[in-house]
């Protein structure tokens, strides 16, 4: 458990951020709405949109005839359906689904004539948070609450970089105090994470996973005392439980470590959950919305124990990109060249290794709502191809081994590396951070990778 800071009017106020498997229909939906009945510290709810439904949106932007473009639309509709047809009266809401939903069919017409731009992709997307939490407010209310829906983009005021936008938050917490802190004792607020708003109206994205951090930003804005995430696995774990079966489940967790487990792939967390938590020192609680009895964990800033291994991460479709110059040889501003072209074209690299006349580097293809993946650009390649040889390969996953202290422990070396003795292992980063190894593998081999690192180091 953590220590709440009393310096608030709200310190006992509670942000509760539901993702996309605890309002994935009907029934989780109430078992979600008991969660935020049953303790009235929850003053403000961030809904993601429905399971699955921000993938059905992002395959209706792609759709290139008529006849997909409205069979995702009927798919789309029928998720929707499943939930209204269960509410006792479904007079109240049912007009202002299919409103979004006409909305909708509406913005998509010119799938099927030209590509969409990010900005047209954005709006789109946004309409599975839209729909989802007006229903979660209607079930609130048939439940007795007296709940208000409110629209997220009236604080969440971001840049332009639709598909990843970086929210304002000096602005949003002006507009929090505005619009947000009269209300939250009048009634419960219901909202929308990953979805923002340019200074010009236009709907911006977070990028995927982007409502846990609307949680800690909205949070943070008004001085919480605590932003609980609900999901669909009981708190963090050692491992992901559904890779290795005997996985533990962690009570504590320092920000550190769970900073370096989201940043990694620990699929629990957005990486950028924290940034706000920490910023302002508010706990983060981690639990199962369909098994809330199970509890969960707690992100702190500090924790009794801290152990020398704390959790394996997998992250997926890792991209390595290797440069090779003899102009790198005893040559100086070769690396700043190529960091500022990849800056250019808004590209943050994780990992590099280098040597005399060669740069190897990992990008991280995900995250973007818009971008699909597709960092490498016909653009980029020509122009990095006048500095260098490139080679690209693809495929690849990123396993990282959490824990404390890693470079003061003796013998660290064999008791990683004697369990992947088979396994080819194409890059290894270690030495720059206390608190991680990282080791770029096969994505064919990551998940056994994993098994055998976990009984190696946990069991």
């Amino acid at each position: 458990m953590c220590a709440v800071s009393t310096a608030s009017a709200n310190k006992k106020f509670i942000v509760a951020k539901f993702g996309g498997t605890s309002v994935a229909n009907f029934d989780t939906m109430c078992k979600s709405a008991d969660i935020v009945i049953t303790n009235k510290n929850v003053r403000i709810v961030v809904l993601s949109a429905s399971a699955n439904i921000t993938n059905l949106l992002l395959k209706l932007t792609e759709a290139c005839n008529d006849n997909r473009r409205k069979a995702l639309l009927k798919q789309i509709r029928q998720r929707q359906y499943t939930i209204i047809n269960r509410l006792g009266n479904p007079s109240n809401i049912q007009p202002i689904i299919d409103n979004l939903l006409a909305r909708l069919t509406s913005l998509s017409e010119v799938t099927t004539q030209y590509p969409l731009i990010a900005r047209q992709i954005d709006e789109i997307v946004s309409y599975g948070e839209l729909m989802s939490s007006y229903l979660f407010v209607e079930i609130l209310r048939q439940n007795g609450v007296n709940a208000t829906w409110f629209d997220v983009r009236n604080i969440m005021k971001t840049n332009d970089k639709f598909g990843k936008a970086e929210p304002n938050q000096q602005l949003l917490k002006r507009l929090a105090d505005k619009y947000l802190q009269p209300k939250l004792h009048e009634s419960l607020i219901v909202t929308q994470g990953f979805i923002g708003q340019d200074m010009a109206g236009r709907t911006t994205t977070l990028g995927r996973g982007g409502s846990d951090y609307t949680a800690a930003l909205i949070a943070e804005a008004l001085s919480f005392s605590q932003v609980d995430i609900w999901t669909d696995v009981a708190g963090i774990y050692t491992t992901d439980p559904r890779i290795v079966a005997s996985a533990k489940s962690i009570s504590a967790i320092t920000f550190n470590e769970a900073a370096e487990m989201a940043i990694f792939g620990a699929k629990i967390l957005h990486p950028s959950t924290l940034l706000p938590a920490i910023r302002a020192e508010i706990p983060v609680f981690v639990g199962s919305s369909q098994m809330p009895e199970k509890g969960g964990t707690y992100i702190c800033t500090s924790t009794e124990k801290l152990p020398q291994f704390r959790a394996l991460t997998i992250r997926r479709k890792q991209t390595l990109l290797t440069l090779h110059s003899l102009k790198m040889l005893h040559a100086r501003g070769f690396l700043a060249e190529i960091f500022t072209l990849l800056s250019q074209h808004h590209i943050s690299v994780d990992l590099i290794t280098t040597s005399e006349v060669s740069i190897a580097l990992t990008l991280d293809t995900t995250g973007s709502t818009s971008t699909n993946g597709n960092l490498l650009t016909e653009t980029l390649m020509t122009e990095l191809a006048k500095l260098c040889r490139v080679d690209v390969e693809e495929g690849l996953a990123l396993v990282a081994i959490i824990g404390n202290s890693l470079s003061q422990i003796n013998g660290l070396g064999s008791k990683i590396f004697s369990a992947l003795a088979t396994y080819n292992i194409r890059m290894i980063c270690y030495g720059a951070s206390s608190h991680n190894i990282c080791l770029l593998v096969s994505d064919k081999e990551a998940e056994t990778i994993i098994q055998k690192l976990h009984k190696n180091l946990f069991e």
